[in-house]
């Protein structure tokens, strides 16, 4: 049996094997070099990211492994160009062509959301800690990631929203600025002083312990309705958190309303007045003189529209037969 050609492999794979190995270990040290500078360059960009006013964790996380992995990937090339010199990136970027453009399709909304992402951290439209509202979803912002960002809903749930949904859409950020203006109609009576009203509601809001004073609040009457004289009371907060909004409109509606009845201003009810007829009397059809439901009393009520007829018939009748 001939082992020759099977010698002569074995030494051809040996012979190749103690050629590439400088190369190898050049390509190992390289690699290990570039392991160690994606460190520092995700440590210097922590740090440039931790020097800006206000940075945003989320964003130097992000930045920062970025660089890592721009950096390692950056190495693998360089280190796989040195153990397979005949290995080029254009082969690289070839070989992934057709490939590349599928995996673009099937991973388009990841795409989508990730730049989303990215983008909402660079220009920081909200920040983590900041309440928002996203259509239905309202609460507290717990994490913004590369694919999504997490609210905490004001009654402990959590809500997980796509990146380029927020991106793309109005969100209202409640926690954008440190005051807030709230605002509530309430109506007086028609027989009230409007303008001792409003002067009432104004002292009553001021005595509010975080009511701010400037801008100072204020009483605006805007509509007169069915029943009442409706008076929109606006006062403005610091901060402006949910749970102070609640507890500052909860203070100045208590405040407001004890204030009003102190004073003796009313707080009416709806009301609201049927009145019922069966549209047959003699006077129906005249504005002059229908009585549109209001009971009748003593007097003279008017006759009922059939007995009206009836009486002109019989006369008709009876003048008919004179004249014959």
């Amino acid at each position: 049996m001939d082992f020759s050609i099977a010698w002569q492999k074995i030494n051809q794979i040996a012979h190749d094997t103690m050629a590439a190995l400088p190369n190898l270990f050049i390509g190992l040290l390289v690699f290990i070099i570039f392991l160690f500078v994606a460190k520092g360059v995700r440590a210097i960009v922590e740090r440039v990211i931790h020097r800006r006013e206000h940075g945003s964790e989320s964003l130097k996380l992000l930045l920062s492994r970025l660089a890592y992995v721009a950096v390692l990937i950056l190495g693998v090339l360089v280190t796989t160009t040195i153990v397979v010199p005949s290995f080029t990136p254009a082969s690289l970027i070839s070989a992934l062509g057709v490939g590349g453009i599928a995996i673009g399709f099937a991973f388009k909304d990841i795409f989508q959301n990730f730049l989303a992402g990215i983008l909402l951290l660079l220009t920081e439209p909200f920040k983590i800690n900041d309440q928002i509202k996203y259509k239905d979803f309202e609460g507290t912002v717990e994490a913004i990631q590369t694919r999504a960002t997490s609210i905490k809903t004001y009654d402990g749930r959590r809500v997980v929203i796509p990146n380029a949904e927020l991106f793309t859409n109005a969100v209202t950020v409640n926690t954008a600025y440190d005051k807030r203006r709230l605002q509530y109609d309430i109506g007086i009576g028609y027989g009230d002083d409007v303008a001792r009203a409003r002067k009432v509601m104004v002292e009553a809001m001021r005595e509010v312990e975080g009511v701010l004073t400037d801008p100072a609040p204020e009483a605006l009457v805007v509509d007169l309705a069915e029943s009442t004289v409706n008076i929109q009371v606006r006062w403005w907060i610091n901060p402006p958190r949910r749970t102070d909004v609640m507890h500052a409109q909860d203070a100045v509606l208590e405040a407001i309303r004890n204030k009003l009845t102190e004073n003796g201003i009313d707080l009416p009810f709806p009301t609201q007045q049927i009145l019922f007829h069966d549209q047959t009397e003699e006077t129906d059809g005249d504005r002059k003189r229908q009585r549109e439901g209001w009971p009748a009393g003593a007097g003279n009520v008017p006759k009922p529209r059939a007995e009206v007829v009836r009486a002109a018939q019989e006369q008709a009748g009876r003048a008919e037969y004179q004249g014959s």
